[in-house]
This record gives C-alpha cells, structure tokens and sequence, in this order.
C-alpha cells in the first residue's frame, strides 16, 4: 500500500483498517496519534466515519484522502469534523507536511503550551514568558495570541476571530479585534520571535521569525 509505505518510509508507526467499522476499533483499543481516512470506504464512509468521533467528543485530528474533488466534498468534510482534506493523486511531500502541522497543533492542544525559542505562552496561567521575564496577559489578548501562533503563517478574518474569541453573539464589534491587535503590537513590539502582520483586505497572521 503506497500511503503506508509513504508514513513508513517518514518513521510514522502505521496502523490499518480495511474500513470505517474496523477503524472505530482501532480507536477504542490503541493509543492513535493521527487518523488518515479515505471518504470511499467499505461499510462506513469516511463521512460518517468522521461524525461518530466527533459525536463521541474524541478530538484526534482527522485528515481526509479522497479522489473526490468537488468543493462541495470538501465542504461536506470539514462539515463533519475533519482537520484537512487531500486530494488523490498523492502529492508526497504536501501530504507529510500536513501530516507534521496537524500533530502540531494536536500537541498544542494537549499541553496547552506554544513555545517558540525562548518564548513560551502558557495557556493554563494566560501568560507570556522570555528569559524571566513573565507578563501576564488580559483573557481576550491571550486567546487572541494564542490562536494566531497555533498556526503561524494562517490568515484569519476579522470576523473569524470575533466569533471565535469573543463568540457569535457578542455585541461587540469586529473592531474591538483591531483594538486588542494594537495591544498586542504595543506589549510585544521589542520581541523578535514572532510578529503579528495584517493583511490588507483580509485579517491578520502571526509570523515566527525563528
């Protein structure tokens, strides 16, 4: 099998299932790090496969390989939970790429820690570290930070980070997001690990610099 050659040959320890039932065995039985699911599979779709971990509370992250190619695939696959989606023919490279960023971002998660150099943002005691010195940030500056830092180089509207940080139904408006980037700007303008850029047009992202 050619995906498990590809994993292999990148020292990732691979396990198999020949369809979407066996899988969810799998995952009941052994510690999986990264799940890698075809939408055309034998008894349960890659589809449905991905709802019943998510309606589980189970929160690996789920990376999509298919032949279909249609935006609406693709959408109908983040719909139910998926982390990414690739398209056959196997690009080997894109794939291990997004292979390593997704378990990234899963040890994010799991620590609750970014670190970058000597910096490090704790999300536990919403604070910011380097070399001693410890500056502990408002809830809304940190969850800002910390969001655009889990994945640094990623554009994120507005109106993205409004919802998510201060949630849909806030009254405040999108502006508020503008406000608290010129604060981070303002806290973080002599550290040179990361920078925060806006994006004409779009939003902001976070760039690290080592």
């Amino acid at each position: 099998m050619l995906l498990k050659a590809i994993l292999q040959n990148a020292n990732y320890e691979v396990v198999t299932a020949e369809d979407g039932e066996q899988a969810l065995e799998v995952l009941d039985r052994e510690h999986i790090d990264l799940v890698i699911v075809d939408i055309m599979m034998p008894k349960m779709d890659g589809y449905e496969f991905t709802k019943i971990v998510r309606d589980s509370g189970n929160t690996i992250p789920v990376l999509m390989l298919t032949a279909k190619i249609l935006p609406a695939d693709e959408k109908q696959g983040f719909i139910v939970g998926t982390d990414d989606y690739i398209t056959k023919p196997i690009d080997e490279e894109k794939l291990l790429y997004r292979i390593k960023a997704l378990l990234r971002r899963a040890q994010i998660v799991n620590e609750q820690r970014i670190i970058i150099g000597d910096v490090t943002l704790d999300y536990n005691t919403l604070t910011v570290s380097r070399q001693g010195e410890v500056q502990e940030l408002p809830q809304k500056e940190f969850l800002l930070l910390y969001k655009l830092l889990s994945y640094p180089g990623k554009i994120f509207t507005r109106i993205q980070l409004m919802d998510e940080i201060w949630g849909m139904d806030s009254e405040t408006g999108w502006e508020t997001v503008t406000v608290h980037i010129g604060r981070l700007r303002k806290r973080f303008e002599d550290w040179k690990e990361f920078t925060i850029e806006t994006v004409r047009g779009l939003g902001y992202r976070a760039v690290k610099n080592i």
